[in-house]
This record gives C-alpha cells, sequence and structure tokens, in this order.
C-alpha cells in the first residue's frame, strides 16, 4: 500500500462508521410513522430514548470523511461538490430537519415532527447515496462544475444505491432498537422490532440483489470488480453476515444480531473501495494521481492520529454508557415539559401562528425560486443568486421557527 492510498482506507472507515452509527437514526422515523394506535407510541418513545443521546455525535464521522478527502485529495473534493451541489445540499438540509425533530419534538405537535423527520431521513441518505452512485457510475468529470447537474445523480445507479441506503436504515434501526428494546426488559417492543428487521432485511437484501444487475448496466468496472477475486469474496460475506443476522434475529438473539449487521454493512463499504481499486474517480483518475503531496498526507496522518487519541476514547465512553441504559429514563419518569407545568397540552401549541404564517409563504416561495433559478442557471449571476436564495430561505425558516417556539413556550410559562 502506496502513502497515497491511506487517507482513501482511512475514509471508508469513516464511511463505514457514519452508515453503521448513523444509519439507524435515519431508519428509525420509518417504524414511528408506520405504527399504529398505543404500539406508535412506545415505538416513538423508544426510538427517542435509544437514538436521542448518540445522534449528534454519529454526525461526527461525516465531518471526518469530508475533511479528509479535501485535504488529501483536493481536486476530488472540488470536482465531487462542484458536480453534485444538489444532493449534497439536499442531504444537508435533511441531516438539519432531522435535527429540528428531536429539538422540538417534545414541545411541538408530533403529527409534523414525525412527518418532518421521516421526509428528513429518506432524503439524506438517499442522496448520500445517489453521490456515491454518481461516483461508481463515472458520471463525476474531473475539474470545477464539469459534469451534468442533474443526470449526474439522477440514474440507474444513483437511483439503486439511493434505495438501499434507505432500506439500509431502516434495517439498521429495526435490529438496534430490538436489542435495545430487549436490553430494557420490554420484550413486547422487542418482539414489534423484531418482526420489522426481518422484513426490512428481507427487502434490503433483495434490493441489493437486484443492484448487482443495475451495476451490470450502467457501471461495469465496478460490477467486474465485485464479481470477480476479492470483490466477490466480499460480497459472499456481506451477504453470509446479512443471513446470519437474520437467523438471530429469528431466535431472538438481538445482541449478536446488532453485531452482524454492523458487519454486513461494513462489508458492503468495504466492497465498494475494492471494486473501484486503484480509481477514485473512475474511469480517469486514479488515488495516487489525486492525492496530495507527501509532506500534506503526512501532516493529515499526523493529525488524524492525534484525533483520534481523543475521539475514539470518548465515542466508547458514550457508547458505552448508552448501551449500559445510564441515559434511559427512569421508570415512570417523563420528560419536564414547560406547557405541562403551565397546564398546557403539547398538541395545542401550533408552531407557527398566525402572525407567522406570512413570513413562512414568504419563505417558501422564496425557496421555490431560487431552487428555480439554480437549475436554469448554468453559472454567473443566475445560478449564486439561486443558490444564495435557497440558504437564505433556509437561515430565516430556521430563525422564524426558533422565534416562534420560544415565544410560544414563553407564553405557556407565564401563563
Amino acid at each position: 500500500m502506496e502513502l497515497s492510498d491511506v487517507p482513501a482506507v482511512i475514509m471508508l472507515v469513516g464511511i463505514a462508521a457514519y452508515v453503521v452509527l448513523a444509519g439507524a437514526d435515519f431508519g428509525s422515523p420509518f417504524w414511528v410513522l408506520t405504527a399504529h394506535g398505543e404500539r406508535a407510541r412506545q415505538i416513538r418513545e423508544q426510538t427517542h430514548n435509544s437514538m436521542a443521546p448518540v445522534w449528534e455525535a454519529n454526525h461526527v464521522w461525516l465531518i471526518f470523511v469530508l475533511v479528509v478527502c479535501w485535504t488529501a485529495y483536493p481536486e476530488v473534493f472540488a470536482s465531487i461538490f462542484s458536480t453534485l451541489w444538489i444532493p449534497l445540499i439536499l442531504a444537508c438540509l435533511g441531516i438539519i430537519m432531522r435535527a429540528v425533530g428531536y429539538v422540538v419534538g417534545d414541545y411541538a405537535k408530533r403529527d409534523w415532527v414525525t412527518w418532518l423527520a421521516t421526509v428528513a431521513s429518506f432524503i439524506t441518505p438517499f442522496m448520500l447515496g445517489a453521490v456515491i452512485g454518481a461516483v461508481v457510475s463515472g458520471r463525476v468529470p474531473i475539474g470545477n462544475a464539469q459534469g451534468e447537474i442533474i443526470s449526474s445523480w439522477l440514474n440507474p445507479t444513483s437511483i439503486m444505491i439511493g434505495l438501499v441506503a434507505v432500506t439500509l436504515c431502516a434495517y439498521l434501526a429495526a435490529v438496534y432498537l430490538a436489542a435495545d428494546a430487549n436490553r430494557k426488559g420490554l420484550s413486547d417492543l422487542a418482539s414489534a422490532f423484531r418482526v420489522r428487521g426481518l422484513a426490512a432485511g428481507l427487502v434490503t437484501g433483495l434490493v441489493a440483489a437486484g443492484g448487482v444487475f443495475v451495476l451490470q448496466g450502467d457501471s461495469e468496472l465496478v460490477y467486474e470488480g465485485l464479481t470477480s477475486g476479492l470483490g466477490l469474496v466480499d460480497l459472499a460475506v456481506s451477504a453470509a453476515a446479512g443471513l446470519l443476522t437474520i437467523v438471530l434475529l429469528w431466535g431472538r438473539k438481538f445482541a449478536a444480531a446488532r453485531y452482524t449487521a454492523a458487519a454486513a454493512v461494513v462489508t458492503v463499504v468495504a466492497g465498494w473501495g475494492i471494486a473501484q481499486s486503484p480509481y477514485i474517480l473512475p474511469p480517469a483518475l486514479t488515488v495516487q494521481e489525486a492525492a496530495a503531496a507527501d509532506n500534506v498526507l503526512i501532516g493529515l496522518m499526523v493529525s488524524i492520529a492525534i484525533g483520534l487519541l481523543i475521539l475514539v476514547p470518548s465515542l466508547i465512553l458514550l457508547y458505552g454508557l448508552v448501551l449500559q441504559g445510564r441515559f434511559d429514563p427512569a421508570e415512570g419518569e417523563t420528560p419536564d415539559r414547560p406547557e405541562q407545568a403551565a397546564g398546557f397540552n403539547a398538541g395545542d401549541l401550533d408552531p407557527l401562528g398566525p402572525p407567522k404564517r406570512r413570513s413562512v409563504v414568504t419563505t417558501i416561495v422564496v425557496a421555490a425560486s431560487g431552487a428555480l433559478m439554480s437549475l436554469a442557471f448554468d453559472g454567473g449571476i443566475g445560478l449564486y443568486l439561486g443558490i444564495a436564495m435557497v440558504l437564505g430561505s433556509l437561515a430565516t425558516g430556521c430563525v422564524l421557527l426558533a422565534f416562534s417556539l420560544t415565544s410560544r413556550l414563553d407564553q405557556a410559562e407565564e401563563g
């Protein structure tokens, strides 16, 4: 292995960690949305209690991968982000909206929060999968904004990998939540998530199997890498780990199923790296050609080593405390909500009160207009103005939401 290959391997490790850890967070709202009756309340509380302590820490790995990419392979970073800026912005919006669900979920109407979190949780993994599909299928040319801004990420490979990412997140969420419910002694909930995990595992396997045929017709390089040599071995190991997870879930071995599900995901990411090697932007740019100077790579490796000495022990402590139940609410404990203390029902709070509706409508119109301008103009002031309108509307929307919520909660406390 050359020095130039090391950051690429580290990036794959970071991507695998992000999928394994953040994937369950993105998948959990789907099970909340599809639950009904009393079970819906139990599932909602279980997903919130399980994911809330760690959801923010999970995104460390995404930031880590981005930093390594732009430092070690600056030309690759520029090419990807200038061509695929639309799905990447949508993925960022999804992450932000998912966070809103955690921040205001205890205070706002549950219906719109659930829908917001669910839509955001579909958008982010799908868009990140579409970005990977664009790279895999060779639709990201070298250089600044050289690729097609629409067809680069709306193509058979991108759509297929996006769907695999969405189903995989739902699958991981069901497996992890079943294990967590079992740890807490909630056998009924564990059984409910077990059934969901079995169903999601079957769907994910079928989508992934169909994806191989999509790669055959649209991404021949990666298809050949996956169906021969070490790539084929990795594919077999991933399939075996997935099947073993199903067997363990069927036998109610929830703790072990959590690790085999994670192993299946890790081998999928590893298979991507194996199949695409030695290219980082197929079919033209290899890892060695894209790498920065050796002194930059050495400095990066030293920085990563120092950072991991701080990051890894902290994350081990956090996840250890979570798995030990140190963040579980005490029996009978309910969140301390200002509106409840004042005699209000959370469902009575309308975060978009009448005085704000006109501002909200204006913000949405400006955002939509900016998005259309961004698609209509290939460059120049029209493109940049459209992007500015979208980002400005996002910031304005967040401010309006924050002011609306805080004012309502202040009224509740005063009442």
